[in-house]
């Protein structure tokens, strides 16, 4: 009895064993069994196929090698034994393809209004069919709109086809067709979603101060799609430009954010006033206004005690002309003398002085005119 096997081996490669090693030698056949075509005899390859060949390893085993594998190889495949009677056996070549997106089937980048639909399609082939699904590649929700009110956020979605309806610009991004069958490698294909606005633009402070001789930044938060033209002026209109007085940059937060900065340097009077941030793409346009002032800081404030002493100067200083007057008044009657006339210049000054310092000042010498009446009395 002639017992044959015939085995796959790394799906492209049929042995024929024949395990009795004490019979005759036999012819060994390859047979494509769905198409009954004769493959090879022996070690002899009949069909014209460039990719087959046949070896004999040792007494009793044949391989049938198929480099190249392609889909129209699979079938059942024959080895076949002219022993009498004939023995055969089949096996099953299975031919199996790593999935791959079809790109003329497949949607590619796609610009829709705020508040539009869009249809993002997928198609891929493989054996076995490839499953598809859409994810988003940021890791955010894909949200789906089945009526007027109905939302749904889910991570993935499942078919060659994802409808966005009312499409917001936090929807814009990078979507993910992700095609897999078990045969690696998975493959992908990236479709960007842009979703088209006019500018808008949120001011964090309106009011800002600085003291003099810093540096201070203005900043202003744009959303805009497609990408806008920004820039600076001055509330008068003259355009702000690069240099060293002013550097301007822009942060990109996401598809449609920038952060835009002005830094302004060595703070001074001269940039007081209004500050404009501006924005323009092919929609419309936005603008956003902050206004610059002086501020103090706390170290530099005068105490209660200080203000008060320089009120005081200011006044004396306001006064200077007239108390300038009032001292050369009392010039000679703060001199000590005993001359009645001296005391009679004294006394003429009072008379005429208006304010309460001349007053005062004429009845500080009465006590020197008693003096001098008692004197003379006393002679």
């Amino acid at each position: 009895m002639l017992n044959v096997k015939i085995e796959l081996v790394f799906r492209d490669l049929c042995k024929c064993v024949n395990t009795q090693h004490n019979i005759r030698v036999a012819i060994v056949a390859w047979i494509k069994a769905d198409t009954k075509a004769i493959l090879a005899i022996h070690e002899h390859v009949i069909t014209n196929n460039a990719r087959l060949s046949v070896t004999h390893n040792d007494f009793n085993t044949w391989t049938l090698n198929l480099r190249g594998v392609k889909r129209e190889d699979r079938g059942q495949y024959m080895c076949q034994v002219n022993t009498d009677p004939m023995k055969s056996q089949t096996a099953f070549l299975e031919v199996v393809i790593p999935p791959d997106i079809i790109s003329e089937e497949t949607s590619g980048d796609l610009m829709v209004p705020e508040g539009g639909s869009a249809k993002l399609v997928c198609k891929a082939r493989g054996f076995p069919k490839p499953r598809v699904v859409w994810k988003r590649e940021d890791g955010g929700e894909i949200i789906l709109r089945g009526g007027p009110s109905a939302k749904t956020r889910v991570q993935s979605v499942e078919g060659e086809m994802l409808s966005l309806t009312k499409v917001t610009r936090s929807e814009m991004g990078a979507y993910l067709c992700i095609a897999a069958n078990g045969i690696p490698p998975s493959v992908s294909k990236r479709v960007m979603v842009h979703v088209h606005f006019h500018p808008l633009i949120q001011v964090p402070n309106q009011l800002v101060g600085a003291p003099t001789g810093t540096d201070v930044t203005l900043q202003c938060h744009v959303e805009a799609s497609p990408k806008a033209i920004n820039y600076w002026t001055r509330d008068t209109g003259e355009m702000i430009i690069a240099n060293d007085k002013y550097n301007m940059t822009e942060i990109n937060s996401s598809y449609y954010s920038v952060q835009m900065r002005l830094t302004i340097r060595n703070f001074r009077k001269s940039d007081f006033g209004g500050y404009k941030c501006i924005s323009k793409n092919s929609i419309g346009d936005a603008e956003g206004n902050i206004r610059l002032y002086e501020m103090e800081l706390p170290n530099r404030k005068k105490s209660a005690l200080e203000r008060e002493d320089m009120d005081l100067e200011a006044s004396n200083e306001g006064d200077s002309e007239s108390g300038q007057q009032l001292y050369n008044g009392y010039q000679g009657p703060l001199r000590e003398t005993g001359d009645v006339s001296a005391v009679g210049g004294a006394s003429n000054v009072g008379e005429t002085g208006e304010d309460g310092s001349s007053v005062a000042s004429s009845w500080f010498h009465v006590p020197q005119l008693v003096i001098v009446l008692v004197f003379i009395h006393l002679l």
